[in-house]
């Protein structure tokens, strides 16, 4: 499947939100948090505001290393949602809701007080720990 684009690049004020966040949860992987805080966006009713998002840091991976096992299903995701939201479904707006969700739910988790551990990005989903525990990764 065909990602909605090839490099996930992350501004330099998400980069400062995603170093607080892996201080308080111990998860030192950026794209795990950025996985989360996407999917974190997803769920939530209303779009994404329509601002500009500067690539102006070094945090940059690719869709591969951004999506993991899951990465079918986060564009699977992404679909949903701009069809949801009545947007296209095109390249251009694939990419860019892509960079607002994303972008908007690293905002959205490092603004939580609630969040002091990996544990508690649990909670914040509304997952219990065997939900979490019985997903196997296909791979």
């Amino acid at each position: 499947m065909e990602p909605p684009v090839e490099r996930v690049r992350i501004s330099q004020a998400a980069k400062d939100q995603l170093i607080k966040l892996k201080r308080v949860t111990k998860i030192d992987q950026w794209n795990i948090l950025c996985r989360w805080a996407f999917c974190r966006s997803l769920v939530e009713p209303t779009l994404p505001s329509p601002v500009a998002i500067p690539a102006d840091s070094n945090v940059e991976m690719t869709w591969q290393v951004f999506g993991g096992a899951i990465g079918d299903l986060l564009i699977v995701a992404l679909k949903q949602r701009c069809h949801t939201d009545d947007l296209n479904l095109d390249n251009e707006t694939l990419a860019t809701q892509f960079r607002l969700h994303l972008h908007r739910g690293i905002g959205y988790l490092a603004a939580n007080p609630s969040i002091k551990s990996s544990e508690d990005l649990i909670t914040t989903t509304g997952l219990t720990s065997t939900e979490v525990i019985q997903y196997e990764d296909p791979n």
